[in-house]
């Protein structure tokens, strides 16, 4: 493959697809009780949240650094015709400012503002692999992914708001509401910016079903990839959710998930099934 797919760790794409379309990862930083580890490769969502659960606070998370990209940029734009690397949306993070500093000594690197996060970034990675992999051009397939941004359906439901409180993402006072009321929000991802759609209400498990139908029932999506993406959920929970998704007649089902970054904001148990609309 004459270029090379890049990405930030917030992608959260699987080891399967990471090693199908050798694409590389450039991790964010986590840093909790004073130490600083790599996402995903220092730290993991477990030691987060066995960390919370244990009285601690929730740790914080910083950009990729220009050092770090220009290593990376620096070690394939050599090799390949190109790279394309593909950041966080820059709403949330730094990281697409700093790789657009580094990328200036390159004439070959391009660098992408996904305008998403977590899985909903790894579907337009995914996409441009595969176009990477056809032989299109750098430029087209940039081009290609730009045009795909506003079809990207990215929410997931969170269980607990304890996380989002802590971070000051919403007010204790009403986390604790929510929660009397078994409420579970759904986050929606529109341009680029996050905001609350529908408020479920019951058990979680139930939720996440009446959730799947809400988002698919409308039966405007692309049929050939949907993902589950979900952060230390009940693997009964992923079963069912999956099982109400394959109803929906995909090509492919990929279940991953979530890193520290999602993680470290949302908590445990939250679950989102993202694809890409028609």
């Amino acid at each position: 493959m004459a270029i090379k797919i890049t990405s930030d760790s917030t992608c959260d794409l699987t080891p399967e697809l990471l090693e199908r379309y050798d694409i590389t990862l450039t991790p964010l930083y986590v840093t909790q009780d004073g130490k600083t580890g790599r996402d995903g490769v220092d730290i993991h969502p477990g030691d987060i949240f066995a960390h919370v659960s244990a009285g601690g606070s929730l740790p914080t998370t910083a950009a990729v650094n220009v050092v770090d990209y220009q290593e990376v940029f620096d070690k394939y734009a050599r090799d390949y015709e190109a790279v394309i690397h593909f950041n966080i949306g820059q709403n949330f993070s730094a990281c697409h400012q700093n790789a657009v500093i580094a990328a200036e000594d390159f004439d070959n690197v391009y660098v992408v503002d996904s305008r998403n996060l977590t899985m909903g970034q790894g579907l337009l990675v995914v996409e441009a692999a595969e176009a990477a992999l056809r032989g299109e051009k750098a430029s087209d397939i940039v081009e290609m992914v730009n045009g795909l941004m506003d079809k990207v359906a990215t929410t997931f439901v969170v269980d607990r708001l304890d996380y989002l409180a802590k971070g000051g993402r919403c007010s204790s006072v009403v986390a604790l509401g929510a929660n009397l009321l078994k409420l579970k929000p759904c986050i929606v991802l529109s341009d680029g910016k996050m905001a609350v759609g529908k408020k479920y209400r019951g058990v979680f498990d139930k939720v996440l079903l009446d959730y799947v139908r809400d988002q698919l029932d409308a039966g405007d999506y692309r049929k050939d990839r949907c993902v589950i993406i979900h952060a230390a959920c009940k693997p009964e929970t992923v079963a069912a959710v999956h099982d109400q998704v394959a109803q929906y007649g995909f090509d492919e089902i990929i279940v991953g998930q979530a890193g520290c970054t999602i993680s470290a904001h949302c908590g445990p148990n939250t679950l989102g099934v993202l694809f890409l609309r028609k």
